[in-house]
């Protein structure tokens, strides 16, 4: 079994991915700033997440739901978590941590 492993997006709290990983330092997850995210269309940000088998977070309910819906319509996706803009950052790492103990990445 893998351990599932996160991409940041762009729009994500830093705050979120810095928490994450001093809670639970063997978590897999990458800062938008580590992937060369800033300035990439949402395509392009799915299609990096994919093909390196990671769950995309991001706070981005406008217009990832939609993307996201166009891009397995023609490739496989490891997912996306989306977060509440105004949820609390313990309750947003709290989240993050639960899903990576109890999922994997084949699920």
């Amino acid at each position: 079994m893998t351990e599932i492993r996160f991409q940041a997006d762009a729009d994500l709290r830093q705050a979120i991915v810095t928490g994450t990983v001093r809670r639970e330092p063997r978590l897999d997850f990458r800062s938008a700033n580590e992937a060369g995210l800033e300035g990439i269309k949402d395509l392009e940000v799915l299609a990096l997440a994919s093909r390196d088998n990671r769950v995309l977070v991001t706070h981005d309910r406008k217009t990832i739901p939609i993307e996201f819906g166009q891009f397995i319509t023609v490739q496989t996706s490891s997912r996306v978590l989306i977060l509440a803009q105004n949820l609390p950052i313990g309750e947003a790492i709290d989240a993050i941590i639960l899903i990576w103990e109890a999922s994997t990445a084949e699920e």
